[in-house]
């Protein structure tokens, strides 16, 4: 979407334990009902043999650089890479909402409820005054 003006917004959200390396929960994001993506964008928390094999075999092109110390490092398209930044920045939407950032929640069920808040408020944005 290289140009695109339209922002990217979260299509849902998988809460996983604050120590649990992010690409445990790749399988249930995998599992929403959204249509296959061409490539997964992702850092390199996300390097890794297996986790790069599955995308493959679900015909996703992975798009991650190699981890610093990896013994044979993977070739990365740095111009589909690029486009990563689009997705920091909605978590960047997200996290200007306090209540996200800070995680004033106690209980996971609040803290999603307001996560789902947090994304239908940028989902509007593209159905309010469209002509």
């Amino acid at each position: 979407m290289k140009g695109s003006s339209i922002p990217p917004r979260p299509f849902g959200f998988a809460l996983s334990g604050g120590q649990v390396w992010d690409y445990k929960a790749t399988d249930t994001l995998m599992a929403f009902p959204v249509p296959n993506p061409k490539a997964m964008l992702a850092d390199r928390g996300y390097d890794s043999d297996c986790f790069r094999q599955d995308l493959l075999l679900r015909g996703i092109l992975p798009v991650i650089p190699s981890r610093k110390g990896r013994n044979a490092p993977q070739k990365t398209d740095w111009q589909r890479y690029r486009d990563r930044n689009r997705i920091e920045r909605m978590f960047n939407r997200l996290k200007q909402m306090r209540r996200i950032a800070t995680r004033y929640d106690k209980t996971a069920l609040s803290f999603m409820s307001f996560l789902n808040l947090a994304a239908a408020r940028l989902w509007i944005r593209s159905f309010v005054n469209v002509t």
